[in-house]
C-alpha cells in the first residue's frame, strides 16, 4: 500500500480537499490520512471546518502525526487551497519543513489553488520549477522564486517531477486523477475513470 497525507486546517476548501482524498481511497491501493494542522478557531484537535463551514472529522491530529511520521516518510503529501486554510497551514513552521523533507527525499508534493503560493511558496519547493495556481494567487510568491519557477497560467495541473499543482475546484478532479496515475498507474486510473463514469 501507498501512503498519501492531506493536511487540512480551518478555511479549507471543500471540493478542493476531499476529492482527491475520495479518488485516492477508492483505488484500494493508497492509505490516505487526514490530519488536522492547528489554528487559533480550532475548537476541537480532530475537527477542521472549512471555508464553507461544514465540519470534517480527521483521522489524525497534529501531535499524532509528528509521532507516527517522525521517521518513516508518505509517499504523497498534499496541501488543499481556500481561505484562510492556505494561511493557517502555512504559519505552521513545522508543516513547511516537512514539505520540504518530503520533497527532498522524493516523495510527491502536492498542492491546489491558494496552497501552491501561499504553503509552498514560503519553501523552497518550487524554486526551478513549473507550476500552477489560482488566477491572481501568484502574487503571494516571493520575487527570488518567481524569477527562479515558471508559474502556468492556462493548464487544470500542472506535473514537475515529484512536485504537482493544480489551480482551483474546477480542476480537482483531473488533478486527483493525475495523482492516481502517479502513485497507481495508467491502469488504476483508467479503472477508476471507468468506475466513475468519466469521459
Amino acid at each position: 500500500m501507498k501512503n498519501a497525507l492531506v493536511f487540512l486546517a480551518d478555511g479549507f476548501e471543500e471540493i478542493e480537499a476531499l476529492t482527491p482524498v475520495d479518488y485516492l481511497r477508492r483505488t484500494g491501493e493508497i492509505t490516505v490520512t487526514t490530519v488536522a494542522v492547528p489554528s487559533a478557531t480550532m475548537n476541537d484537535p480532530y475537527i477542521v471546518i472549512s471555508s464553507h463551514s461544514i465540519p470534517v472529522i480527521t483521522d489524525m491530529t497534529f501531535d499524532e502525526f509528528k509521532e507516527n511520521f517522525s521517521k518513516e516518510l508518505p509517499d504523497l503529501i498534499f496541501f488543499p487551497g481556500g481561505m484562510p486554510g492556505s494561511t493557517n497551514l502555512a504559519s505552521n513552521g513545522e508543516l513547511l519543513a516537512y514539505a520540504e523533507k518530503c520533497f527532498e527525499s522524493g516523495k510527491f508534493v502536492s498542492a491546489i489553488c491558494a496552497a501552491p503560493a501561499v504553503v509552498l511558496g514560503k519553501t523552497n519547493i518550487l524554486k526551478g520549477k513549473k507550476w500552477t495556481c489560482y488566477p491572481d494567487m501568484e502574487k503571494a510568491v516571493s520575487e527570488s522564486i518567481k524569477s527562479s519557477s515558471q508559474h502556468i497560467k492556462d493548464l487544470p495541473f500542472v506535473t514537475d517531477g515529484t512536485l504537482i499543482t493544480s489551480r482551483g475546484a474546477g480542476t480537482a478532479e483531473e488533478f486527483a486523477m493525475e495523482l492516481v496515475q502517479l502513485l497507481c498507474g495508467a491502469n488504476i486510473k483508467e479503472k477508476l475513470r471507468t468506475a466513475t463514469c468519466q469521459r
